[in-house]
């Protein structure tokens, strides 16, 4: 059965129109670049949000002089919006902070949706800026959907890249396997994840990934769902396996810890969460993250 979580899994819910005829058309991206224009406000990478709880949007008079303008798309009215990239912006391939996840607590679905991909295009930019073939520097085409190398010897183009990465629950006789990242706040609990390697299938690399972490074997990969992750720009993959053995074998180069936790003690822990309760066996991740739906997919199962 298909799994539609509600709410909305966190970065989800676009709402513009990414108009990909246009993106192309130079003469139309001209023509779209006009005062009913709005720019989206960011401070570096992160998000400018008003009293209102909501995107702070300005016009294209905001950007700065040398800034690059990355078109987001069209909004329910037809205006464009676009993104700056600042010269002075040199990217952030780093996790969330929490700081950061407090500001954009208040956004609305829609909101966070478009921060997220507006996030990963700006920040793949930034970091973006030469060429990997030649070492030229490169420029901004495709209204910001491609770079071009200027090097006319050479002229590669380059896209913006989304890195799948597997993230997965695992089960054995009505529990759940978990493990903590030394990163992770006290307790805190959540999926093993891991990027998919070249050359491998999403079965496979949730197989390895288990393997290599935690040293258990899985069968019967399930996809549940996905989340895009802007921080920089993976797409989490989110899986359901089953294992035969419970023996764990820990990777302490990837994990601190790793264990099997009850179906009452997961049950306990997701409910803790909207209580603020901090006595259970874990802590489990919070709502905006993939990890959180897949416990709650499992224990609706």
């Amino acid at each position: 059965m298909l799994y539609r979580p509600n709410p909305p899994i966190s970065f989800t819910g676009a709402v513009l129109d990414r108009a990909d005829h246009i993106r192309a058309d130079a003469d139309k991206l001209a023509d779209l670049m006009n005062w009913r224009a709005r720019l989206l406000r960011l401070d570096g990478l992160d998000p400018v949000i008003g009293d209102d709880g909501t995107l702070v949007w300005g016009t294209l008079a905001d950007a700065g002089e040398h800034d690059e303008l990355v078109f987001l798309g069209l909004d329910e009215s037809g205006r464009a919006c676009f993104a700056p990239v600042s010269p002075a912006n040199k990217g952030n391939p780093g996790p969330a902070n929490p700081r950061l996840w407090g500001a954009m607590a208040s956004l609305p679905a829609g909101d966070l949706a478009t921060y997220g991909g507006a996030r990963a295009l700006v920040d793949w930019h930034a970091r973006h800026r030469f060429c990997a073939r030649c070492g030229y520097a490169t420029k901004l085409g495709k209204g910001g959907w491609q770079r071009k190398c200027v090097n006319m010897d050479c002229k590669a183009e380059h896209f913006p890249r989304v890195d799948p990465v597997t993230i997965m629950s695992v089960e054995w006789e009505g529990q759940l396997l978990l493990g903590r990242q030394p990163r992770f706040p006290p307790r805190r609990y959540s999926a093993l994840a891991g990027f998919v390697e070249p050359g491998e299938s999403i079965e496979e690399a949730v197989a390895r990934e288990v393997y290599e972490e935690a040293g258990v074997r899985v069968r019967d990969v399930q996809y549940v769902a996905c989340q895009p992750w802007p921080f920089p720009s993976s797409l989490m993959i989110g899986c359901h396996a089953h294992a035969d053995d419970p023996a764990i074998t820990i990777d302490a180069t990837e994990l601190d810890d790793a264990r099997w936790f009850t179906r009452d003690e997961v049950v306990y822990a997701m409910e803790a969460l909207k209580t603020g309760a901090e006595d259970g066996a874990f802590i489990a991740p919070p709502p905006f993250a993939v990890a959180h739906h897949l416990l709650k997919w499992w224990i609706e199962q």
